[in-house]
């Protein structure tokens, strides 16, 4: 016999209570970003001590991200969109509306990182290393941007926690639909995990019982969570397209093939990665750059 969902309260449903913080003109995507970026420096900084990596470092990384991954982010979600910027041209630079990509996020917060640490004589993986789990913690945070803005929903579903998206933001082929899956709830609570495990890698990797290689836990980062974006894009309506393939399914293949060749070259292969710093006489433990 199928289980009847109708008969659950209704508290076990989600549904936005808007854009903005109650009648302020103050977004909840920007609060959201904004957080993320501070719990996420922090949560670095003291990361980076325990690998006796200068904090400070992390603090200047981070202006390089910001100004590397933002830009970025808007600009991949732009250039798939396009169609609805195109006679609305000031509308690209309405970030605060929403409309930013991860992938393009990562792209360019790595070029800005990658950059960064050949300005500053540092190991990039090192830096990759400390940083990722802020990462993904970060991305989980800043999903829920998805929920306040009624976006990147996914199709129609009547589970118990079905999520309510207002009619003027539903497709035009499920306007009829009022409950669709809540994405943005799966990812964050997938990144969650994935933030879990890093630490759990880095605290076993700081007592001795895993030999981490320098880029082991980015490697790991962008596998696992290529691989939980893979399926839940699926279930989205409002894919960012190339044709008849979904990009975030294209890129999330392609990290995982990443991930998991980088994990194999450091591991199987026992090679080094590729570093825009090649002398390692200042490297200790696991991998470890002495603070100087």
């Amino acid at each position: 016999m199928p289980l009847d969902f109708s008969i659950l309260p209704l508290a076990f449903r989600f549904q936005s209570p808007g854009p903005t913080l109650g009648p302020l003109p103050i977004r909840w995507y920007g609060i959201l970003i904004a957080s993320a970026l501070i719990i996420g420096v922090t949560l670095s900084q003291n990361l980076a001590k325990k690998r006796n990596i200068n904090p400070e470092l992390i603090g200047d990384l981070s202006i390089w991200l910001v100004l590397g991954a933002i830009p970025a982010a808007r600009l991949y979600y732009v250039v798939f969109q396009w169609s609805e910027y195109a006679q609305n041209l000031g509308k690209i630079f309405a970030i605060w509306e929403g409309g930013i990509a991860i992938h393009g996020a990562i792209l360019g917060g790595v070029i800005a990182a990658i950059i960064f640490a050949k300005v500053r004589h540092s190991s990039f993986w090192q830096l990759a290393d400390v940083v990722a789990p802020s990462l993904i913690l970060g991305q989980a945070i800043g999903r829920w941007g998805n929920f306040f803005n009624s976006e990147a929903f996914g199709s129609p579903t009547d589970l118990p926690w079905k999520l309510y998206i207002p009619r003027d933001r539903r497709p035009l082929d499920l306007i009829n639909y009022e409950y669709f899956h809540p994405t943005f709830l799966y990812e964050s609570l997938w990144n969650l995990g994935v933030f879990a495990l890093l630490i759990f890698l880095f605290a076993r990797g700081l007592q001795g019982k895993l030999k981490l290689k320098p880029g082991t836990l980015f490697l790991v980062y962008f596998a696992t969570y290529s691989l939980g974006r893979l399926w839940i894009e699926g279930l989205r309506t409002d894919s960012l397209m190339l044709g008849w393939l979904r990009m975030a399914q294209v890129v999330s293949l392609m990290g995982i093939v990443f991930g998991l060749a980088g994990l194999w070259w450091l591991y199987i292969a026992k090679r080094s990665l590729p570093d825009v710093v090649t002398d390692e006489s200042n490297q200790g433990e696991n991998g470890q750059k002495v603070q100087e």
